[in-house]
């Protein structure tokens, strides 16, 4: 593999424009943090190239380093041994030198805000909803005075190539209608919409298109941003990405994947069927193309059999029709416009939604953690959709996050056991992901990181 050496770059949207104290900060940041922002600066070097192992993509560059260097007008940095799909003709691409300044922002600085000038509450669910929006805002994600207009879609790395090419469609379709694209900011179906989306932009003279990409330092190494994302937010966790996407989304849509993908929806179920959010309107489509329906059939089958058929109340199933899809998202968009209009609710973020702890408190995957899951039909089903959500949860970091690779290797694939009958839809459904190879890029490889036991 090639490398670049040496390079010094300078910020350019993010981290302009700081003080001397605030630089000064951010060398003092200690070296656990620091690591982590290293392993995601190098994630965003990667753009463009298709990994999902986080371990390998440390081990190929375990030479990679990265340096904030101070100056009297501001600061630069100092890049060692980068990939050398990050540079033309010697020079840094300009997407990647942003994204890079955005990941120093996300990790460190945002780090340096939390700790030292504590002006963060950590301890309860407003001030988690809190500094979720503050690091949106201080990333310039949310923008006032702007009518909703924001798609967030959901959809796995390792899909078909057709699956790829109909994600790009519906974005088409939606771009057309100059609707703006949230995604993971990864590869497949992250990537397909918002490709799709900017042709349709284009053709539009809509000039302002967004392509937000949110992640955390967990998944950006396996996800690494795709070239079409021109605004990158890296969240602390997986709570905070997640709950980052329901408060900025005025729709979802949902194309095939895998446990994230499934992790996502049991996510947005368990919100919706909280008795405080019933009321609220809330777009969420699944999408397929033809080839693919059976997809959504089995996961509409094991919603139907663990949270009830009251679940399938909360989204609606098109398939291979990405004007309807398009069509439906613009209308749901005028029904949350007139909503919030009506009710005095901000137009770029969705205070009103009431988050169960469940969904916000960081979930470690240790072997202990997701063996004392509850997986119990006697719950409410929307407190069970957040234990089915941590499930999957644990076995996307068993599959791809560095940490749950590490915590596999050590004890051995994670236990779940539950209900028979919640367990027995569990195991049929990653079965049917394993067979559809939508577990992991590597899928002709791939080695269980869990084991189902009633």
């Amino acid at each position: 593999m090639q490398k670049v050496n040496h390079a010094r770059i300078r910020p350019t949207r993010s981290l302009d424009l700081l003080s001397h104290r605030e630089v000064a900060g951010l060398l003092a940041t200690n070296e656990e943090v620091f690591q982590v922002f290293r392993q995601c600066a190098l994630a965003v070097l990667n753009t463009g190239n298709d990994q999902d192992d986080a371990a390998q993509l440390l081990q190929d560059y375990a030479d990679f380093n990265i340096e904030v260097v101070s100056q009297s007008r501001g600061l630069s940095l100092a890049v060692y041994n980068a990939p050398s799909t990050a540079f033309v003709d010697g020079k840094m691409i300009v997407g990647i030198q942003e994204h890079l300044f955005s990941t120093l922002r996300d990790i460190v600085y945002t780090h340096h805000k939390l700790t030292r000038e504590a002006k963060f509450d950590l301890q309860t669910s407003e001030g988690l909803t809190d500094t979720v929006f503050r690091i949106l805002r201080n990333g310039d994600i949310v923008k006032p005075n702007i009518a909703p207009n924001i798609a967030v879609c959901w959809g796995g790395h390792s899909i078909s190539e057709y699956e790829y090419d109909y994600s790009k469609e519906v974005g088409y379709e939606l771009g057309l209608r100059k609707i703006d694209i949230v995604t993971g900011c990864g590869v497949g179906a992250m990537k397909g919409p918002m490709k799709g989306a900017a042709i349709g932009h284009a053709k539009q003279r809509y000039r302002d298109g967004r392509y937000i990409g949110i992640s955390e330092p967990g998944i950006i190494a396996s996800e690494s941003p795709n070239p079409i994302v021109n605004e990158l937010i890296i969240l602390p966790d997986i709570e905070k990405r997640l709950e980052a996407f329901v408060r900025l989304a005025h729709a979802i849509i949902v194309f095939p994947g895998g446990a994230g993908t499934a992790e996502e929806v049991l996510y947005i179920l368990s919100l919706l069927m909280h008795p405080n959010n019933r009321d609220i309107p809330f777009s969420l489509i699944f999408t397929a193309p033809k080839d693919s329906a059976d997809y959504f059939h089995d996961l509409d089958d094991f919603i139907r059999k663990t949270l009830g058929e009251a679940a399938t109340n909360y989204y609606q199933i098109i398939v291979d029709d990405p004007p309807r899809v398009a069509q439906a998202t613009r209308r749901n968009l005028e029904v949350v416009h007139s909503y919030r209009r009506k009710t005095k609710e901000s137009y770029c973020f969705n205070w009103q939604l009431h988050l169960e702890p469940d969904l916000q408190t960081p979930f470690v995957p240790t072997h202990d953690n997701m063996a004392s899951l509850s997986l119990d039909p006697q719950l409410p089903p929307h407190e069970l959709a957040a234990q089915l959500r941590r499930a999957f949860s644990g076995i996307v970091a068993g599959n791809v996050k560095a940490f749950g690779i590490e915590q596999v290797a050590k004890h051995g694939p994670y236990l779940l056991k539950g209900d028979p009958h919640i367990v027995g839809a569990m195991d049929t459904l990653l079965q049917k992901f394993i067979q559809q190879r939508r577990m992991k890029l590597e899928a002709a490889s791939y080695k269980p990181c869990y084991r189902i036991s009633a």
